[in-house]
């Protein structure tokens, strides 16, 4: 079934996510994709536009804005839920979370330091502009993995060219000259997909290895994906090597990175600010309604910024036929459910493989 939607154009990906995801956040991520989809956003943007003209409001930029807003809160949730207990979240396991972001804050500043002096551009800031682009570097890219994370952990999707990009235009407006623009959408840009997969690879194992039942059996198991993921990191350090100079003689650049170069090269001006302020509040608002386990204002503003209006009405009858399946076998159907929701996924993402071997062939070829 995964195959035939796809030959058909049908993301059944998305399809299968809604029976196996949260109903409340793919909900808000269908509803995105839909007023995405169907021009609603950005017609949206032009009467709030119009009814401030004094305040130039960017029609353009309103899933951005709506996205800072839900991330802001979102990362105050995650903070507020590992300090809720007070001086006993030392221990235990939310100790080992907070250690492990604490750990990982401090790697995002030392590689931020690393990366700006290895490639020159701490020599062309003041020193305190370069303290300002070092720490808002660390705290974009530790933002960018919280936020893809969450997006990726609930729909299945990564917005992680669309938070790379607000946090460019952030960045933009603080004032950072371009070569220190275009470090900052590479460091961003690398931190969530990288995240959110690990996630997804740790979670499988996790349930493989019967979901903790055997601690020792457990940490073995994931030291070994550890090894594997560095293993595979070593070989697509290799693989980029040999064939980025290829890619690069025949002008073969993902579509974001052009975006990335036309949004440093542009200047942002105060009406970026302004829409993003604007709205970042609907964001906001709706992410504190839903609370951290809905998501539901990271999950909207991810469906608001993928041009995808198929996968939004397949989200929509995924959670349909879900309601209805679990309406007429109860609980005792989830199960079930669940093994033919990962038997569409996996017919789409082979799908994809295929297809795009095929046109990578097709282009060499050329």
């Amino acid at each position: 079934l995964g195959v035939a939607g796809g030959l058909c154009g049908v993301p059944m990906a998305a399809f299968g996510t809604a029976l196996i995801g949260n109903a409340w956040a793919l909900s808000m991520f269908g509803i995105g994709l839909l007023v995405r989809g169907q021009g609603i956003a950005d017609r949206l943007g032009a009467s709030a536009a119009a009814l401030r003209p004094t305040a130039h409001l960017d029609p353009a930029l309103v899933p951005h804005g709506v996205m800072v807003g839900a991330g802001l809160v979102a990362l105050i949730q995650v903070g507020s839920t590992l300090m809720r207990h007070g001086p006993g979240v030392k221990r235990g396991r939310d100790g080992r979370i907070v250690g492990a972001l604490a750990l990982g804050g401090g790697g995002f500043l030392g590689i931020a330091g690393l990366v700006a002096l290895l490639s020159g551009v701490a020599y062309g800031l003041t020193p305190r502009m370069l303290v300002a682009f070092v720490a808002y570097a660390a705290f974009a890219a530790f933002l960018h993995e919280l936020i893809v994370g969450l997006a990726a952990m609930h729909s299945g999707w990564f917005p992680a060219f669309a938070i790379a990009l607000i946090t460019l235009l952030i960045g933009s407006l603080c004032g950072f000259p371009m070569p220190a623009l275009a470090l900052l959408a590479g460091l961003t840009s690398a931190t969530g997909p990288a995240f959110a997969d690990m996630g997804y690879d740790l979670k499988a194992g996790f349930l493989l290895r019967g979901g903790g039942a055997n601690p020792a059996f457990e940490q073995d198991g994931r030291r070994q994906q550890l090894y594997t993921a560095f293993a595979a990191f070593a070989i697509a350090t290799c693989v980029v090597a040999f064939s980025w100079r290829g890619y690069f003689t025949h002008d073969l650049f993902p579509p974001p990175d052009r975006v990335y170069a036309a949004a440093i090269r542009g200047s942002a001006h105060g009406s970026v600010a302004w829409t993003l302020a604007f709205w970042a509040i609907p964001g906001a608002i709706l992410q504190m309604l839903g609370g951290q386990r809905r998501q539901m204002g990271v999950l909207l503003a991810t469906g608001l910024l993928i041009v995808n209006l198929k996968a939004g009405w397949a989200v929509l009858a995924g959670l349909a036929a879900r309601a209805v399946w679990l309406a007429c076998r109860g609980e005792s159907g989830r199960s079930p459910m669940e093994i033919f929701a990962g038997g569409v996924i996996a017919g789409d993402a082979l799908f994809s493989f295929f297809s795009s071997m095929k046109a990578n062939i097709r282009i060499h070829r050329h």
